[in-house]
């Protein structure tokens, strides 16, 4: 038996990180040898700009659920790149505002493409077994189980 699957939950991050980046190095396989310069780490930001536009900053950090640094310095990132412009808001000029620029929106339409065939290629993959398809439902119900008591809470309750 391999060593992750014998470990059970003891290693659960372990493999969910493990497989996130075996799934982000694959994408981004894709990506290069479609010649397209992005990188899957930015794809929270690009759907959500994708969506609608502009997006403040502190929406960016609500709707991915990351801290507000966080995505100040992914918008740095994507500012050098020049993919992403940002201006102040009109009613509060503390806040900033998120915009595709002319190149991040070109990019856009090259890795739209990339994100149908990712999503029909990971309906295949789970097609092939009964218990894959309910991979997405199991994660959603943990995440929430852990948002009503973190699971250190439930580790203490053990000790």
């Amino acid at each position: 038996m391999s060593f992750y699957p014998s470990l059970g939950y003891l290693v659960f991050g372990s493999r969910l990180r493990r497989l996130s980046e075996y799934f982000l190095m694959e994408v981004n396989k894709v990506y290069e040898q479609q010649g397209i310069p992005f990188d899957a780490s930015w794809f929270p930001v690009f759907y959500l700009l994708s969506q609608h536009q502009p997006v403040s900053m502190i929406e960016i950090a609500e709707q991915l659920e990351i801290s507000h640094s966080a995505v100040s310095q992914m918008i740095t990132n994507l500012k050098k790149k020049g993919l992403v412009k940002t201006t102040p808001c009109k009613e509060d000029g503390r806040r900033q505002l998120v915009a595709f620029s002319k190149k991040g929106e070109e990019m856009l339409q090259q890795i739209r493409p990339v994100w149908a065939a990712i999503t029909a290629a990971m309906d295949e993959l789970v097609a092939s077994n009964k218990q894959s398809q309910q991979v997405l439902a199991g994660i959603a119900q943990i995440e929430q189980s852990v948002q009503i008591k973190p699971l250190s809470e439930r580790i203490r309750e053990q000790l």
